[in-house]
């Protein structure tokens, strides 16, 4: 068993159909739109039905402002590495580091061929990719003195130019599947990019096993592969089987992959936006805090390249930024540090009086804290963290919505025609989504985690009364998001009413959440969650 302690990523793996251009590019603004970090798309060069892949990948660019995109996976043997580097490059600085690099060693090779390509035996597919790799990063490697150099069997440039040098250190994930691209996946990749449905039981831990042997004999740590997996599956009321149920199946599935065998990144292989919608919205979401939540516990065991996981690692999964905040190496003094309440208020409306809000117990400064303790605390800091990422993802939303920004492509790609009500129904899908991810994290606080504070510090009764009732007024908030969203679909200016209510909705809950981390990370560290 493996866990890197990578943040968790989620994105979107779309195929480049050409029948409906615009549609593939609905999808990856949708993606982007309801919160995904990462969109992928197939490249077939000889499929004569699909878009060019990298002409498509520098339209949704254009189109998009934050998510990342990629191949998956680039063509090898029909792209030659000297110019699909400075295409990556180009793209990244144009995107404003926003390109990462999926690589294959080839397969389909009749179309290959047809193509122009050269067919290559699965040994001489490794050889030509372990030189493209050598190629590719001498021309992004602007620094180093004289021209690219790679004299080899299948690839040879001498001399050619370095430049340009990407926007960001662009990763290089690889397509692989068997022992000898596995293990130039440990020697030289930035990730490891299988799909679930070609993997039999047990590859995922044997894979990790070649890769993280490989990084080592390297000299590199095996942590530094990123694992991700496209996932395919359905959604159903009732579980038929692995990934093919309700959405709180995918993410007990998802949280063991990412436990178990060290997936950081999961791509779900669907064109249905509604797939796209509850996997951003409901997967998304729960995978993050069951895996939060575990690592605030656990140290992953010492077997093949596993690291332990930090809180500060999972902090990063909610975030999206990378760090170790609060999660000391031994034991000492108490390093968690809240989120503080910025002040900013966005309504004229006050659901409650902030200043009658109780105070509980100060902590003793000669107490120390274990690693463990602090990570229980920190736990409570991720789940508010992805609470908060969530909450501005809504915010984007419903600006986008106000400001009629519903392209062509987007409403192309559900209904073939621009019209407010698809927009509206889009929005509505992720809000409500939104709001039962804060119903269920306030139950669980309500039913499991407060009664044991309250147990095991009386001291704490007042905060922890006046914790549960502003839980029942942000409830009635989110009730007043609901109402508003039925008056935003069926009047014909619901606007106002719905940016009110959210604007509310933020207020009361980041409020909330400052004022529950100020007064239960340092309890909570030191009586545990359980």
């Amino acid at each position: 068993m493996s866990d890197y302690g990578h943040p968790l990523t989620f994105g979107a793996f779309l195929t480049p159909g050409n029948a409906e251009p615009g549609r593939v590019v609905g999808l990856a603004m949708l993606a982007e739109q309801v919160g995904f970090d990462l969109v992928t798309f197939q490249d077939h060069p000889y499929q004569p039905a699909f878009l060019d892949t990298w002409t498509l990948m520098s339209f949704v660019a254009a189109r998009t402002g934050t998510v990342r995109l990629a191949a998956n996976v680039t063509n090898l043997p029909l792209r030659p590495p000297a110019v699909l580097a400075r295409s990556v490059a180009s793209l990244d600085l144009l995107s404003g580091g926003r390109v990462e690099l999926g690589l294959g060693a080839g397969a389909f090779w009749e179309a290959i061929e047809a193509m122009g390509g050269r067919r290559l035996s699965p040994g001489q597919g490794v050889r030509a990719l372990t030189e493209a790799i050598d190629v590719i990063r001498q021309v992004w490697d602007v620094d180093a003195r004289g021209g690219v150099r790679v004299d080899g069997e299948f690839h040879r440039v001498v001399g050619a130019k370095r430049g340009p040098a990407p926007a960001h250190d662009v990763g290089i994930w690889l397509g692989a599947y068997k022992p000898r691209m596995l293990a130039l996946t440990g020697r030289r990749a930035d990730g490891w990019l299988p799909s679930l449905s070609y993997l039999q039981p047990g590859d995922l831990a044997r894979g990790n096993t070649i890769i993280d042997e490989a990084a080592r004999q390297a000299g590199r740590d095996p942590a530094d592969v990123r694992r991700l997996l496209n996932v395919t599956g359905r959604f159903a009321p009732n579980g038929r089987g692995p990934l093919h149920g309700p959405a709180e199946q995918w993410a007990e599935e998802l949280a063991d992959l990412a436990l178990s065998d060290g997936i950081s990144t999961f791509i779900l292989g669907s064109d249905e936006p509604e797939d796209l919608r509850r996997f951003a919205a409901e997967v998304a979401p729960a995978v993050r805090e069951l895996v939060a939540g575990e690592r605030a516990y656990t140290t992953p065991p010492g077997g093949a390249g596993s690291t332990p996981a930090t809180a500060g690692s999972a902090r990063g999964a909610a975030t999206g930024a990378p760090g170790d905040v609060g999660r000391p190496a031994g034991v000492g003094a108490f390093a968690v540090v809240p989120t503080p309440d910025d002040g900013v208020r966005r309504s004229a409306i006050r659901v409650w009086d902030e200043s009658t809000r109780p105070a509980g117990p100060a902590p003793d400064p000669a107490r120390t804290y274990t690693p463990d303790d602090q990570a229980g605390a920190q736990h409570l800091i991720d789940v508010h963290d992805g609470l908060r990422a969530e909450l501005a993802r809504l915010h984007d939303l419903v600006e986008q919505v106000g400001a009629g920004l519903l392209d062509a492509g987007t409403a192309r790609s559900h209904i073939n025609t621009m019209t407010m009500r698809q927009n509206k129904w889009t929005l509505g899908t992720y809000c409500e989504s939104y709001c039962r991810v804060v119903t269920t994290h306030h139950t669980l606080e309500d039913r499991a985690i407060f009664p044991h504070l309250r147990g095991g510090d009386a001291r704490l009764a007042p905060v922890l009364d006046r914790l549960e009732q502003e839980h029942h007024a942000i409830h009635d908030v989110l009730e007043r998001v609901d109402r508003a969203l039925v008056a935003f679909v069926s009047v014909s200016d619901g606007m106002p009413e719905l940016r009110a209510a959210v604007d509310l909705l933020s207020d009361t809950l980041l409020s909330h959440l400052a004022y529950e981390e100020r007064e239960l990370v340092e309890p909570i560290a030191r009586l545990g969650l359980t």
